[in-house]
């Protein structure tokens, strides 16, 4: 009898321990699986997090060059237009334009790189220079009858060379980012 109870235990101590053991490796896998869908789970959102910074930067920077083309409208119109554009009381369209690409400077500013943001800077720093420019030049006797252009050609040339050389400077600088080596 006393074989019969050591079997009986042998057996009951083996299939607790077999049923441990596949609770170990069941437990273990599991494990593993969980680890592996939270791994999963975190690049995802890591990706989802990067689409959506890469689609405010492209938002911003695509904002910030329709905000240059309309004040190259209004610095454009000022060159070439006789009385050089003068606005009506209390309102400067060219102004408002700037104003726009100040507002759109900014959201470059908080998207970045540090280095579109300094490109855009200069963008902002030529669009500022050239209407303080035609601001100056525009309170000239004469500048009711002749265009801006005609009567400072080299200054005109110069101001559309530096607008080409500065944009071309940002969109250099901003397609690496949006290409995703920035």
């Amino acid at each position: 009898m006393q074989d019969t109870v050591a079997v009986a235990l042998i057996t009951a101590l083996s299939t607790l321990a077999a049923a441990a053991l596949t609770g170990l490796v069941g437990a273990l896998s599991t494990r593993r699986q969980l680890a592996h869908q939270l791994t999963v789970a975190r690049q995802e959102k890591a990706e989802r997090r990067a689409t959506r910074r890469d689609e405010l930067r492209r938002d911003a920077y695509v904002g910030f060059l329709s905000a240059c083309d309309q004040a190259y409208r209004r610095l454009d119109r000022r060159w070439v237009e006789a009385g050089g554009d003068e606005p009506a009381p209390g309102y400067d369209e060219t102004y408002a334009a700037m104003r726009g690409v100040d507002e759109a400077y900014n959201l470059v500013l908080l998207e970045g790189p540090a280095d579109v943001a300094s490109a855009a800077r200069s963008v902002l720093a030529s669009l500022t220079a050239e209407y303080a420019d035609q601001r100056r030049l525009g309170g000239e006797a004469g500048a009711a009858t002749v265009p801006l252009r005609d009567r400072h050609r080299e200054r005109w040339l110069a101001a559309i060379e530096v607008r080409t050389n500065r944009r071309v400077s940002f969109v250099d600088a901003v397609r690496p980012v949006l290409e995703g080596d920035g």
